[in-house]
């Protein structure tokens, strides 16, 4: 076959291209993007974005799922084989991805593309099932919504003013820690001139300035690595930093220095609670920085908010989340310090005047709204006795926590 010119092709070997699997594989993912504009996976993605899905689900020898209301749902059409999932997914991954996938055996990245002349953003999980290649999607909001209509405790708006410290958001995979993290830097960028510096891995949100400057860097794309990424942050003038996931020791001590330093960082975590977010960052830290970690803590954060998503009665509301607010009161700082993390739930129950609530004051609270139904709340309280007495009215209080 002759070239454009009349001269034949230059040799992979002439172009110095590298021929790996990966390599090869990123090659056709351009070349797929020049040719049609959009990827073969993409009439999928366009489906869950037409069912308004939250979730795409892709596995071999399953039909495509995806997630609406809460529960999963098959598209109308045949299972996936092995070796059309290979055709369809491996394209979506760039160089440095297809790098970490084949090291890790998974990789997280973001996915663009448009429906209808709107742009959707999602966030992928690429993964190995049983040797096969798989895939999660969560599909991110255009519109980053008011925490206010989000039906959170109107503590949250409390913890968007302040200059210095820490807010970390708590909860499981899908609880909605990022759509809440969003809403209240928005709620910021409302009403303050600040300079809010985010580093995500991927990005999710797309902010558009409104008072505030914000600069939104994603790991692997526009900085190397996380703790390059906060060594550069240092540099840039930030007044708010958005660390995303504290999975290890390194991010949460860049985090904590951050904090300590005069900036007001925010940051998720994996915990089932406020309170046992705690022990879920000493468990970062060898035994002997326990005590360190804990004085960093409790001088340093301003607030834990740990949320699940509920399915709600209303047909208007797909999901509310319930809500636990733990403050760092004198009281809860005086617990941390002296590692009494048992009274850290009594003294949430009785600190409403400080803006805390525990899960079973937002299950009652979102029953008496008429948003969740009995059977909902019970099936997620930690506590069913306690919800029990609350929903009779009666008002149990925790003494002897000093």
């Amino acid at each position: 076959m002759s070239h454009k010119n009349g001269s034949a092709p230059p040799t992979p070997t002439q172009l110095g291209a590298d021929n790996s699997a990966e390599a090869v594989a990123a090659r056709l993912r351009e070349n797929l993007l020049q040719e049609k504009g959009e990827l073969e996976v993409d009439k999928i993605f366009k489906a869950l974005v037409k069912l308004e899905g939250s979730d795409l689900h892709m596995k071999v020898g399953q039909p495509p799922m995806v997630r609406v209301r809460g529960e999963l749902k098959p598209l109308n059409r045949p299972p996936i084989e092995a070796e059309e999932m290979v055709r369809l997914l491996i394209p979506m991954m760039d160089q440095r991805n297809l790098l970490i996938f084949e090291a890790e055996g998974g990789a997280d990245f973001s996915h663009l593309m448009h429906v209808d002349g709107t742009r959707w953003r999602f966030r992928v999980n690429m993964l190995k099932s049983l040797g096969n290649i798989g895939l999660v999607a969560r599909r991110i909001s255009n519109y980053i919504p008011d925490f206010r209509g989000l039906y959170l405790p109107e503590s949250i708006e409390t913890l968007c003013h302040f200059d210095q410290g820490m807010v970390l958001l708590a909860g499981v995979t899908g609880s909605g820690k990022s759509t809440t993290i969003g809403s209240m830097l928005n709620y910021i960028n409302s009403i303050y001139r600040k300079h809010i510096l985010t580093l995500e891995d991927p990005i999710e949100f797309i902010f558009t300035e409104d008072k505030s400057l914000i600069n939104q860097r994603e790991i692997g794309q526009d900085v190397l690595d996380f703790s390059v990424g906060m060594k550069h942050a240092v540099r840039e003038d930030p007044d708010i930093i958005l660390v995303g996931e504290l999975r290890d020791e390194e991010t949460f001590m860049t985090a904590i220095h951050a904090a300590e330093t005069g900036h007001l960082v925010f940051g998720t975590i994996h915990a089932a609670s406020a309170s046992t977010t705690i022990g879920r960052i000493l468990d970062l830290f060898p035994e002997e920085m326990h005590n360190a970690i804990r004085s960093a803590i409790a001088f340093n954060m301003k607030g834990i908010v740990a949320q699940k998503l509920l399915k709600t009665i209303r047909p208007d509301v797909p999901r509310v989340p319930t809500c636990e607010v733990m403050t760092f009161t004198p009281m809860i700082r005086k617990l941390v310090l002296e590692g009494q993390d048992h009274k850290l739930p009594d003294a949430i129950r009785i600190g409403e005047a400080d803006g805390m609530q525990d899960f079973t004051m937002s299950l009652k609270q979102l029953i008496d709204d008429e948003l969740i139904d009995r059977p909902t709340a019970f099936a997620v309280a930690p506590n069913k006795d306690a919800l029990k007495m609350a929903l009779k009215g009666i008002d149990v209080k925790a003494p002897g926590i000093l």
